[in-house]
Parts: C-alpha cells; sequence; structure tokens
C-alpha cells in the first residue's frame, strides 16, 4: 500500500496556527460511523469534482475477480470511497483552509500479483492515478462475510494516496500510511485484528499511527488531521518544525501523551 507519487505542491502559504487543546476532562471516542453519515449528507450540496474512473481486470478468470465482482458493486464503490476521502481529507470544495489537489483520473488494476495493493502516478501525467489491486489477496480474503468490507477498505485507504499531500516527496512514509489508515478507521472500515498500539515510534505507519491520528483529533479538535494533510502541501517537512506550529509540542511530546494516555486507559479498564 505504498504511495508511490503525489501531485506537484503548491506555493508554500504562511506557517499554521498552533491549535487549542480540547481534550480536558474528555475520552476517545471511536469512529461514529452515523455521524460520518451526517457529514456527508450535510456537504452532499457541495461537492468536490469527481474523477474519471476506470476499472480493469486483467484476468476475468482469476478466482478473485469473481469474488469482487459478486461483493462489491463496481459502478459505485469506488465512487463512494472518493467522496468519504475527499469529505475528510478537505471537507468541502471551497474550504478556504484546503486545497484538494488536481487528480483527473483514477483506474483500479485487478491482477495476479504479489502484496495488496499499491498506488502510483501514470505515464500520462501524475493527475492520472491507478491503484493496482492483488486478485490474489482478493481470493485469499476469509471469512467471506469480510470480502465486502475488506475490499472497500483497501480501496478507500488507496485512495487517500490518490488525494494526500506528502511534503514535496520528504514526508515520513509512516506518516503517509497512518493518515490513510486514518481515513479508512474514520470510515468505520478498519478490520477486526486492528487495535490501538503503543509500542515502537509514532511513524510505525498504518494502523499504529492512525490511532495516534485520532487521538489528536479528538484533543485538538476535528479536523486537525485534516490541518496535518495540508500543511504537507504547504513545504518539505521538517520534524522540529511542523508539530510546533501546528499544535504547538513537538511530536516525541504528543506521541508521548498519547502513550501515557492509553496506558492509563488500559489501567482504568
Amino acid at each position: 500500500m505504498t504511495l508511490r507519487e503525489h501531485p506537484s505542491p503548491a506555493a508554500p502559504t504562511s506557517s499554521p496556527v498552533p491549535l487549542p487543546d480540547r481534550s480536558r476532562g474528555s475520552t476517545e471516542p471511536s469512529p461514529d460511523p452515523a455521524a460520518d453519515s451526517a457529514a456527508a449528507t450535510s456537504t452532499e450540496a457541495e461537492k468536490f469534482p469527481q474523477p474519471k474512473l476506470r476499472l480493469k481486470i486483467h484476468d476475468l478468470d482469476h478466482p478473485g475477480a469473481s469474488k469482487f465482482l459478486t461483493s462489491v458493486d463496481a459502478a459505485t464503490v469506488v465512487s463512494t470511497a472518493v467522496n468519504n476521502v475527499l469529505r475528510l481529507l478537505y471537507k468541502t470544495s471551497s474550504d478556504r483552509h484546503t486545497n484538494c489537489p488536481p487528480t483527473r483520473s483514477v483506474t483500479l488494476v485487478l491482477r495476479d500479483m504479489d502484496g495488496v495493493a499499491y498506488t502510483t502516478g501514470t505515464a500520462l501525467d501524475n493527475d492520472h492515478k491507478e491503484i493496482h489491486f492483488s486478485l490474489n489477496y482478493i481470493n485469499s480474503i476469509r471469512p467471506a462475510s469480510r470480502l465486502t468490507d475488506e475490499i472497500t477498505g483497501v480501496l478507500t485507504h488507496e485512495l487517500v494516496h490518490c488525494y494526500q499531500w506528502d511534503a514535496q516527496g520528504t514526508c515520513p512514509g509512516g506518516l503517509i500510511e497512518g493518515v490513510a489508515d486514518w481515513v479508512r478507521l474514520n470510515c468505520d472500515l478498519s478490520p477486526p485484528h486492528w487495535k490501538r498500539e503503543t509500542e515502537g515510534s509514532w511513524d510505525r505507519g498504518y494502523q499504529h499511527t492512525a490511532y495516534f491520528l485520532q487521538y489528536l483529533e479528538v484533543r485538538f479538535g476535528e479536523g486537525t488531521v485534516r490541518r496535518v494533510n495540508e500543511g504537507l502541501r504547504q513545504r518539505k517537512y521538517k520534524a522540529e518544525y511542523f508539530w510546533l506550529e501546528l499544535l504547538g509540542q513537538s511530536v516525541d511530546e504528543l506521541y508521548g501523551d498519547y502513550v501515557g494516555k492509553s496506558e492509563g486507559d488500559e489501567c482504568n479498564a
């Protein structure tokens, strides 16, 4: 699920103002799919420009192809995931605080390959994206009742890579993957094996970083991860400045707070 390329960032803007700490007396909630649905409805009248969507299946005889076609509505699953990604990372097309990349098309390629999935730009230009999704992986998903959610979750993660900023190629890979899984988490598409873990560094990536980002979203308020993504558009990533300017603390301090809170929650459980 590696991010390969991104649109060229726009010119730098002024430094972000640190967000207020809103965690006094709060606990970290699980993502609320009902709230997500309400938010989607509230912005329905003001949609983002939609990319051209294409589907390529290299081998219709592959059992993974049959499972894909019978588990999801190919005509809507990608477009729905696109709207969820844009809603969570950019809110509305006229939000003056965020700037959405000019992704013009997304081609989903289902093929026989190792791994799970990856996203890349096309030879045409970087505003056109391809998501390569393994038919072997789709065929391996167990139990069968997980097929729809797992396919949708992987597609949602990869579509984030079509729309997120990466600090002109300098953003840590763990943060790139963490933002993608944070979107998946907030679409209520987290797999059963995901859990909040605090071992290792904050930028381990994927769900590990996603839960840290969710902690920041709760602590500093709705839109925090959106601001993180926007900050990655503006300039090259320098950890010693990025988090301090955005949230008023270093990332190590923020992660230390997260670890302490997580351990406290476990003791009180």
